[in-house]
């Protein structure tokens, strides 16, 4: 099959970020559309509300197992094993009733009922698809309601469309009712004494006192491995909200703008709805406009984290807290590394 021109890119390096940004979305609205389809011929199995309720008590916990898809898969196990290790429990990644009792695992509440409110509807907004269109708006907001209600309950829009059959969860109007995953208010967030980013496995585990593990984040990580840090680090500022200053040189694949723009604060800002900046020059960890990517896609160089995780690791820590970098990337098959460069 012939590969459009729009998707021939190298991982993570977009010829035009705009335009990647684009197919990203029509990308996950197909996916959107199998779910849906999918959800009015079935209703959800005993097994899907127990992976959902395993991936809630993890978000709940701080151990990220990745975005609420209701099918806990590797990250979902990694996180699991680290929960255990941290609890004094076997390390199997499995869901054995120890494990359950202790993250209070319920798959009979896993579901809950959510009334759409002004609020949500008011946080919408334009999405321009270029820097300099961007540039000139105040906020940068949700452009549909769907990405808006996903990233309030930590899910994808795919899970959203299965847990709705019948309804379009774009469409709906303040007052409207729709199923979503029933997120919970996380307990009191234990204060992070380090920070150990796993380049290899892409996540960061915060670290208390006696060096335990009390929270896990995945992220992605730099496209290219000429760009990815060594050794150690601090955090050196924490900004939630914050604005974008868009420097053409760091971009060198936008070949359309010449100087720097100043892109406005919202989540779909390019670093997201946090900003945690490291003492390397130019690295942070931040948010993202496209959490179901995380992961999947490399970044310029910075950890990108969903906004949700981002929001919560900016509160377990502080200037000064020490970040320490380890693991490399395993190398590709030359065929992969062909694909990317092509």
């Amino acid at each position: 099959m012939t590969v459009p021109r729009r998707y021939n890119v190298r991982v993570g390096m977009w010829r035009s970020p705009a335009l990647a940004e684009q197919c990203v979305r029509e990308a996950l609205g197909i996916l959107v559309l199998f779910a849906s389809a999918w959800a009015g011929a079935a209703e959800p199995t005993e097994e899907w509300r127990t992976h959902l309720a395993w991936q809630l008590a993890l978000d709940r916990a701080g151990f990220s197992g990745g975005i609420l898809d209701a099918q806990v898969g590797p990250k979902g196990r990694l996180a699991i094993r680290e929960f255990q290790r941290a609890r004094g429990l076997p390390a199997t990644g499995g869901f054995d009733a120890k494990t359950a009792e202790a993250l209070g695992v319920d798959p009979e509440k896993a579901v809950g009922t959510y009334t759409v409110q002004p609020a949500d509807l008011a946080q919408l907004g334009p999405l321009p698809k270029t820097w300099p269109e961007k540039a000139k708006l105040s906020r940068l907001a949700y452009p549909t309601l769907d990405e808006l209600l996903a990233e309030k309950f930590h899910c994808s829009r795919a899970l959203l469309a299965r847990l709705n059959p019948g309804k379009e969860v774009a469409q709906l109007k303040a007052g409207e009712s729709l199923q979503v995953p029933a997120v919970a208010e996380a307990p009191p967030i234990a204060r992070a004494e380090a920070l150990d980013v796993n380049l290899a496995e892409k996540v960061i585990r915060a670290r208390g006192k006696g060096g335990e593990v009390v929270g896990l984040f995945h992220c992605s990580i730099a496209a290219d491995k000429e760009r990815l840090p060594s050794g150690q680090a601090t955090v050196v500022v924490i900004s939630e909200n914050p604005a974008y200053t868009f420097d053409p040189k760091m971009w060198p694949e936008v070949k359309d703008v010449a100087q720097k723009l100043t892109i406005p604060p919202g989540p779909r800002n390019p670093v997201g709805l946090c900003w945690i900046g490291l003492s390397l020059p130019g690295y942070g960890m931040h948010g993202t406009p496209m959490p179901e990517m995380i992961g999947k896609t490399g970044s310029h160089g910075c950890f990108r984290l969903t906004n949700w995780d981002a929001l919560r690791l900016a509160k377990m820590v502080r200037v000064g807290t020490p970040v320490r970098f380890a693991g490399a990337p395993a190398a590709k098959p030359e065929a992969a590394a062909q694909r990317e460069r092509h």
